[in-house]
């Protein structure tokens, strides 16, 4: 097939997960139940730490970040995905998906560098307790959340800026649910290698950093917690952090679960499931983790609760 400048290409087609009608609709419910918990319970999460005011700290500042971020994502992936299996129509118009792109890689970088900024912010309370809020004051706590979305912001536009130099077949079909970089670079006619070695370098940069400041910081915060003579002590440093490494393990391991599944598996299929495993479940679980493993967001989710029941 000729290829085409993407300027003559209207539309592309998402396939999703399957084009069984009995499974469109379980699949339509079960996403659908699963952004309605993501929204509720991030949309908990912020008005807790809102109305809280023992929860204006550095850590539940990141945290309404990731609130936030995880509303942005989910609502990026999820959405057409519904409203595509509602109106039995898999297209999405170019620019559509363009923007859908600069959205879900935003947010994903976001979110990786907020758990970053997050695991420095323990970091600094277990290895230098008597200097914290000396360390993370709010100005600091406001330009890393800033510094962070800007990075975002522009590692994102520049991926997005690639993928417009780029031409399509007549007929684009994303084996996927939403628009993912990686799918819709293979699917170009054009040549991929500099959109796949600049991807490739970006996702080690902005990832694999990132990711090894995580692992740099908890290797402090163990060796100072193995130093504290009592247990109790060293059960109350680590329960602060417990929260924080579930979520980096879902969010990092559902990553990698992605890439490992795309380079054993051809399927299309499966990598569109792998997908749902970093940008729709963690999202979800986020807000679940917090309010489950931490003793102040439980108490703040039961004030929340009894104002809200005393009003009505």
């Amino acid at each position: 097939m000729e290829p085409q400048n993407q300027t003559f290409v209207l539309q592309f087609l998402l396939l999703g997960f399957t084009d069984d009608a009995e499974l469109q609709s379980l699949i339509f419910s079960l996403f659908l139940f699963i952004y309605l918990v993501t929204i509720l319970g991030n949309l908990l999460i912020i008005l807790c730490i809102s109305f809280e005011s023992h929860l204006h700290i550095p850590m539940y500042f990141f945290l309404s970040n990731l609130s936030f971020n995880d509303i942005g994502l989910s609502t990026a992936t999820v959405i057409k995905m519904l409203v595509n299996i509602q109106a039995n129509d898999q297209s999405i118009t170019y620019t559509g998906c363009i923007t859908q792109l600069f959205f879900v890689l935003g947010f994903a970088y976001f979110e990786n560098f907020l758990l970053t900024v997050m695991a420095y912010d323990r970091y600094a309370a277990i290895c230098h307790p008597l200097r914290y809020n000396i360390i993370m004051n709010p100005n600091l706590c406001v330009l890393l959340s800033l510094i962070s979305l800007f990075i975002s912001i522009m590692d994102s536009l520049m991926h997005t800026l690639m993928v417009q130099r780029l031409s399509f077949c007549r007929v684009v079909e994303i084996p996927h649910f939403f628009c993912e970089l990686d799918q819709v670079i293979q699917l170009s006619c054009s040549d991929t290698v500099v959109d796949n070695i600049v991807l490739f370098v970006a996702t080690c940069v902005f990832g694999g950093v990132p990711f090894c400041g995580i692992i740099y910081s908890y290797y402090h915060i163990v060796s100072t917690v193995l130093k504290i003579a009592s247990l109790e002590g060293k059960y109350k440093a680590f329960s602060t952090c417990g929260s924080h490494l579930s979520v980096v393990s879902l969010f990092y391991g559902a990553g990698s679960m992605v890439y490992i599944s795309s380079a054993i598996s051809a399927s299309p299929g499966k990598s569109a499931v792998a997908s749902v495993m970093y940008s729709v479940l963690p999202q979800m679980m986020n807000p679940i983790i917090y309010s489950l493993r931490n003793k102040d967001m439980k108490v703040a989710i039961r004030n929340l609760l009894s104002r809200i029941i005393s009003f009505e």
